[in-house]
C-alpha cells in the first residue's frame, strides 16, 4: 500500500483536474429536478467564487507531484494520502453524478469533504507547509463550504426548509465545522480564508434578492475571518 499510494494519488489528482473537460458543464443543480423549483438558491455563492477551483487543482497537483518525486515514502506525505486519494477519486466522477442525480451528488460531496478534512487534519502542519498542509487546507475548506451549499439546495428543493431557512441553517453548520477545524490547525490560515471566500460569494449572490441571507453571511464571514486571524496570530506569537 505504501509503495503505490503516492503514484495513485498523483494519477487520481491529474484525473480529478482533467474531469471537467470530459463531463457536462455544471452550474448548479437543475431546478427542474426538484419539487420546489428555486431558480437561484440563496445558499449558493456567486459564480465568480467557483474560480477558486483552478488554484485548487494546480495546488493539489503540485502537492501530489512534490510528494511523489521529493518525498517518496515520507510519513508526513503518506499519512494523508489514502483519504485524499479517496476524495479526489470521488471528485473525478462527481460532476457526472451531479448533472443527473442531485441527492447522490449531495451525499458524495459530503463524503469528499469528510475525507478531505481528515486528510488535512492528519497532515503535519510544520513540514513542507506550502506543499503539504496548504493545498489540503484550500481543498478541505472549499469542500466544507460546498458540501453545505449542496445540502442546502437539497433541503430547499425538496421543501424540507424554505430557501432562506436552508441558507441560514447551512451557514450555521459551515461556521461550526470550520471554526472547529481552524482551531485544530491554527497555524494554517488558508483553510479559514477559503471559508471566508465561499461565504463572501454568498453575500454577493444574495445582496440584491435576499438581504436576510446576505447580512447573515456577511456576519459569518467576519466571524470566520476574525477567528482565523486570532488563531494564526496567537499561535505565531
Amino acid at each position: 500500500m505504501k509503495r503505490i499510494i503516492q503514484p495513485a494519488l498523483f494519477i487520481a489528482t491529474l484525473a480529478f483536474a482533467a474531469a471537467p473537460a470530459f463531463t457536462p458543464s455544471f452550474r448548479g443543480y437543475d431546478p427542474a429536478t426538484f419539487p420546489v423549483q428555486i431558480a437561484h438558491p440563496s445558499v449558493q455563492p456567486a459564480g465568480y467564487a467557483f474560480a477558486i477551483w483552478g488554484l485548487i487543482y494546480l495546488w493539489l497537483i503540485a502537492h501530489a507531484g512534490f510528494g511523489l518525486i521529493k518525498r517518496r515514502g515520507d510519513a508526513a506525505f503518506l499519512r494523508p494520502a489514502p483519504a485524499l486519494t479517496a476524495s479526489v477519486l470521488l471528485g473525478t466522477v462527481w460532476l457526472a453524478i451531479a448533472v443527473a442525480a442531485p441527492i447522490p451528488a449531495a451525499v458524495a460531496i459530503v463524503v469528499m469533504a469528510a475525507t478531505a478534512v481528515y486528510a488535512y487534519l492528519v497532515a503535519d502542519p510544520a513540514q513542507d507547509q506550502w506543499l503539504l498542509a496548504a493545498p489540503l487546507a484550500i481543498y478541505a475548506g472549499w469542500l466544507t463550504a460546498a458540501s453545505a451549499v449542496s445540502t442546502g439546495v437539497i433541503l430547499a428543493g425538496y421543501g424540507i426548509l424554505p430557501d432562506t431557512g436552508a441558507a441560514l441553517a447551512m451557514l450555521a453548520v459551515v461556521l461550526v465545522v470550520a471554526i472547529a477545524v481552524q482551531i485544530m490547525r491554527p497555524r494554517m490560515p488558508i483553510y479559514g480564508a477559503t471559508i471566508v471566500w465561499a461565504i463572501v460569494g454568498i453575500v454577493v449572490k444574495s445582496w440584491s434578492n435576499n438581504p436576510t441571507v446576505a447580512y447573515a453571511a456577511l456576519a459569518g464571514a467576519v466571524v470566520m475571518a476574525a477567528v482565523t486571524l486570532m488563531q494564526w496570530r496567537g499561535r505565531a506569537g
